[in-house]
């Protein structure tokens, strides 16, 4: 029976090799994920953690607008992107 030694190099060279080939799988196989340009309202709401009050208070004040199509409501994600951009604030720093 042969003993064969592994160096830390051995194993760094392993590593790297790895994590290169898992990198290539995980770009090959995802999806390229594609949000939907109208979603509903629950969507909204679990996507920024907002009540059902506060979200129907942002479509009376219009700060989200919306679409209504029979009973349902649909909002734009693009809108919803710039409304999150628009209200971001500056990191201070001490």
């Amino acid at each position: 029976m042969t003993v064969e030694i592994l160096t830390r190099e051995d194993l760094a060279a392993f590593k790297a090799e790895l994590f290169q080939e898992l990198r290539e799988l995980i770009n090959f196989n995802a999806p390229t994920i594609q949000p939907k340009k109208w979603i509903k309202t629950y969507e909204v709401r679990e996507m920024l953690g907002l009540s059902p009050g506060t979200l129907q208070n942002m479509r009376v004040n219009g700060t989200l607008s919306f679409t209504r199509i029979g009973g349902l409501i649909y909002y734009d994600y693009d809108d919803i992107l710039k409304l999150m951009e628009g209200n971001q604030k500056p990191v201070k720093r001490s």
